[in-house]
């Protein structure tokens, strides 16, 4: 077996855990090397010292709403000086549910957005002038990809189209087209992979029971680049720190090893 031959030296192996340069201070990358051996997290001592790695506890759907809409729209531009929409990018497990990514938009729009000029409703979604969203499938075209954040400008009704900005360019999608973008106060973890953000506040709730998994609070966790804040409810984290994925490989490799040839 693989194991048997990484044991006994056969097959060389370097395994990176001393942790170098800014994570001596750097919780982000403390909790991320706890995180990949299942160990309980490291929280801030409570010494009023800013720190680059909080958890913040919630109770119910409602409780998690106000805490992060005043997370977002307050504490952390206040405390961090950091911008609302622009540095502040929201991770949930899942789309569905009262703490998924479709509600907590609408939580952070009402807060972030409240009075936009005009807005435009698709399915379960809704878009309006000022919010966030995302581009989330590539397209060569326009040269923008899945991953990509932007600003809605503009709706024109009469000609059926709206006017996003990604990367300073002003973009126009048709209302056919509108499937390419989705609003992106909050959004997946699987959406944000690849990504990296200034701040990043991961909900961790009961409710996300399955996708409650070490890999994705992992994935979550490394999207930040200066500030993570994880807002959980009771148990969800340890749940989540508790189990591991379950791993599928699919490559040819064991059988190649155990080849005589």
């Amino acid at each position: 077996m693989l194991g048997d031959l990484i044991d006994s030296g056969v097959v060389p192996v370097v395994r990176l855990e001393e942790i170098f340069r800014q994570a001596a201070a750097s919780l982000i990358v403390a909790n991320a090397h706890r995180l990949n051996r299942g160990e309980p997290l490291i929280l801030p001592p409570a010494d009023g010292e800013l720190r680059d790695f909080y958890v913040v506890a919630v109770r119910e759907a409602d409780d998690a709403h106000a805490k992060l809409a005043a997370l977002v729209a307050e504490r952390i531009p206040e405390r961090f000086g950091l911008d609302s929409v622009a540095d502040v990018q929201v991770l949930c497990p899942t789309n569905r549910g009262s703490v998924g990514a479709r509600t907590l938009n609408d939580v952070l729009r009402a807060r972030l957005n409240p009075n936009p000029v005009d807005t435009l409703t698709r399915g379960e979604r809704i878009f309006a002038v000022g919010d966030r969203v995302m581009q989330v499938e590539n397209d060569y075209e326009r040269d923008v990809y899945n991953g990509d954040l932007g600003t809605l400008d503009a709706i024109d009704r009469n000609g059926g189209w709206l006017r996003v900005s990604i990367d300073g360019r002003a973009l126009s999608y048709r209302f056919d087209e509108i499937d390419a973008l989705q609003p992106a106060y909050a959004v997946t973890v699987h959406k944000a992979q690849g990504s990296e953000y200034p701040a990043i506040v991961l909900v961790v709730a009961r409710q996300h029971g399955r996708l409650l998994r070490r890999d994705l609070v992992y994935t979550g966790l490394t999207r930040a680049r200066n500030l993570a804040v994880l807002l959980v409810e009771g148990d969800a984290l340890e749940r989540a720190v508790r189990t591991r994925p379950v791993e599928r490989r699919l490559t040819r490799l064991k059988r190649l090893l155990e080849s005589p040839g």
